[in-house]
């Protein structure tokens, strides 16, 4: 009996490890919002791990910090990150080595600033403290991207969101983030899903995009995936 246990922990430490991805979650969730996105990843073979950080109330450099750290606990770990989540992702991608990350899926992070975060800070009664000790980052957005890092984008275009009301998009958004504040130089692929912004963390086209760009560095263009799942 010993014998056969052991020999099974020996097959299981020459198993191959499955690739891990790190998800984060966006402005006004927190871990549980990405169970869906990571069932389905899972699904398609991935270790996964959903960390959570409080959006509003938490400090900037803290949330960093504990994303870096859990990268770096985790070498080589990829990332899918939902709007703020990408902001951080990319801060703590500054902070780490390129043998401490993987590559990183954007899902609708407004990497060039959020005109809808200075709507609300703007013109709602306690919008800024509504938005937290993010605020500038979401503002200013992530100015450039880490040397050696494969980012790629996935943005949705459907206008579903208040965001849009606040922000007076006058161009295509998906509710909350413009499509070009998705855009900024450097970033390995951009995409554009049939998804509000909301809806992308619930969108099977943006799972099946988010594992071709995990496992290749590329989208799958002319394949958006327009199949099930809520947008």
């Amino acid at each position: 009996m010993h014998e056969a246990a052991r020999a099974r922990r020996r097959q299981a430490s020459m198993a191959p490890h499955k690739p891990r991805v790190l998800l984060l979650h966006g402005l006004w969730m927190h871990a549980p919002a990405m169970r869906w996105f990571a069932t389905r990843l899972g699904s398609h073979g991935f270790g996964v791990r959903a960390l959570g950080y409080y959006s509003v109330l938490e400090d900037t450099d803290r949330a960093v910090s504990r994303v870096a750290d859990a990268l770096h606990d985790a070498p080589g770990s990829h990332v899918v990150a939902h709007s703020l989540g990408g902001l951080m992702a990319l801060e703590a991608a500054r902070r780490l080595t390129t043998q401490d990350i993987g590559r990183v899926v954007c899902l609708g992070s407004p990497l060039a600033g959020s005109r809808a975060a200075g709507g609300v800070a703007e013109r709602i009664p306690a919008g800024r403290r509504m938005l937290g000790q993010h605020l500038p980052l979401l503002l200013a957005g992530a100015g450039t991207l880490p040397a050696g890092l494969e980012v790629g984008m996935i943005a949705g275009c459907k206008p579903r969101g208040l965001g849009g009301v606040v922000a007076r998009f006058d161009c295509e958004h998906d509710g909350t983030v413009a499509l070009s504040e998705t855009r900024i130089d450097g970033l390995a692929d951009h995409i554009v899903l049939p998804a509000s912004h909301s809806g992308l963390i619930f969108s099977d086209a943006a799972v099946a995009q988010s594992v071709a760009f995990l496992q290749a560095g590329r989208f799958r263009h002319g394949d958006d995936g327009r199949g099930a799942g809520i947008a």
